[in-house]
């Protein structure tokens, strides 16, 4: 038997699939769920009713839950930061082709990193306020998630291959416990084309899942984490349940549960209230 999780509170859609799978609707506060013996297949039935749809996951129990760990870009925001700065030197869209290759998987991400940030040299640091106050948004759903873990007690975090910038930031606005990301190296108010430390890369960011929970005395199988590029599955792949969101193709394939229309808010459902 598996438990199937309708993230939508369409009851005619919910009726639909239970007629389809023969299973009883068990209705939660924010979603329904099915039990059912049938054979479900995850994408055929997104695709049918244009809905978010995940199994229950049998390894992990969201009563374990400690630590919510997410990347940034994309994520738990609606942009990529590097992109926007870029914008401000007219160099939009050669960032973003590269940004986009080092998601995929395609790239080496600190070479792509370091190729990016050399081409920001020389911009006024005034950019990366305009870009924080007129193009940064918090994706749908995400303020009240943050709140629902603090109710909760589970600790939140955002870590990026971005920079501490908007991190640091965006933590203290949305009551993140923990940032940490990359930070970009300026001289008398200009950006000089290179990061500051040790960049926050694939492995960084597992990492930082492991300096956390030490520093909690938890065990890695009480984190959850969430993603949507190839630089996040190294910490995915260390968390207890790994959550890719309007992930790219290879995260989504490898992640536990797969969040592609909705927004942040449709992990609460995970939590059965």
């Amino acid at each position: 038997m598996k438990t199937v999780i309708l993230h939508s509170q369409d009851l005619a859609i919910a009726k639909l699939v239970a007629r389809k799978f023969d299973a009883d609707i068990q209705q939660k506060c924010t979603h329904f769920r099915f039990t059912t013996d049938k054979k479900v297949e995850l994408n055929s039935l997104r695709e049918e009713f244009k809905c978010d749809f995940n199994f229950v996951p049998i390894h992990f129990s969201t009563e374990q839950a400690m630590l919510f760990v997410s990347d940034m870009d994309s994520t738990l925001i609606n942009i990529e930061c590097i992109d926007e700065i870029a914008a401000f030197a007219n160099l939009k869209p050669q960032v973003s082709e590269i940004t986009e290759r080092a998601m995929q998987g395609e790239l080496d991400f600190d070479s792509s990193l370091a190729e990016r940030v050399a081409l920001l040299k020389d911009l006024d640091v005034t950019v990366l306020e305009k870009v924080y106050q007129q193009k940064l948004n918090v994706n749908p759903g995400g303020k009240e998630l943050i709140q629902f873990l603090k109710k909760k007690k589970i600790k939140s975090a955002v870590v990026s291959g971005g920079f501490t910038y908007f991190t640091t930031r965006l933590a203290a606005d949305i009551g993140l416990d923990y940032s940490r990301a990359n930070t970009l190296a300026e001289h008398d108010g200009y950006l000089t084309g290179t990061t500051q430390g040790s960049i926050i890369n694939a492995q960084a960011k597992a990492d930082f899942i492991y300096e956390l929970c030490e520093r909690h005395s938890l065990n890695v199988n009480q984190v959850i984490a969430v993603g949507d590029g190839a630089n996040d599955l190294e910490m995915m792949d260390v968390a207890g349940l790994s959550i890719a969101y309007h992930a790219k193709k290879i995260v989504a394939e490898q992640a536990d549960i797969a969040i592609n229309i909705g927004g942040l808010d449709k992990i609460i459902d995970l939590f059965d209230d």
